[in-house]
């Protein structure tokens, strides 16, 4: 969906939280061919039983990449993303866990570059069906102000 919004119409406080999503065998396995990483720590169940996890956990990478991609619901024409910073890791993901994302607007500051925009910073958790965090990061904005009147 398309939702136009400048700078200004930002409120700090504000957010969303998206749908939930299965993290399943094919994802570990997908994402492993995507990446090279077949650590076994991913994909090894003997060799993770005996850790302090007691099964396979998910790639972390994969885990930012599904949680970012549920909160590709709404668009907005007058913003493009800066990047991502302050990426933890924060609790391990197994197959059957089931993840959503929960996206606050947390700060906003003048862009030193664009005169005509404004950096808006998001806080984005992705949290498992118990509502803990197992992935949290920053997600920088740069977004247009509305043009002066007059």
């Amino acid at each position: 969906m398309e939702r136009p919004r400048h700078f200004e119409d930002y409120e700090i406080g504000d957010g969303r939280t998206t749908m939930g999503r299965t993290i399943t065998e094919t994802d570990f396995v997908v994402h492993a061919g995507h990446t090279g990483d077949f650590f076994p720590h991913h994909m090894d169940a003997e060799f993770m039983a005996k850790s302090e996890f007691g099964g396979r956990i998910a790639h972390g990478t994969m885990i930012f990449a599904i949680g970012i991609g549920l909160t590709a619901t709404e668009v907005n024409p007058l913003a493009f993303s800066y990047g991502y910073d302050r990426l933890r890791f924060v609790r391990p993901v197994f197959i059957g866990d089931t993840i959503r994302t929960r996206l606050t607007f947390d700060r906003k500051e003048d862009d030193p570059k664009r005169p005509g925009s404004g950096r808006l910073f998001e806080k984005v958790e992705v949290i498992n069906q118990h509502d803990e965090v197992v992935l949290a990061c920053e997600h920088i904005y740069i977004v247009e102000r509305r043009p002066a009147e007059g």
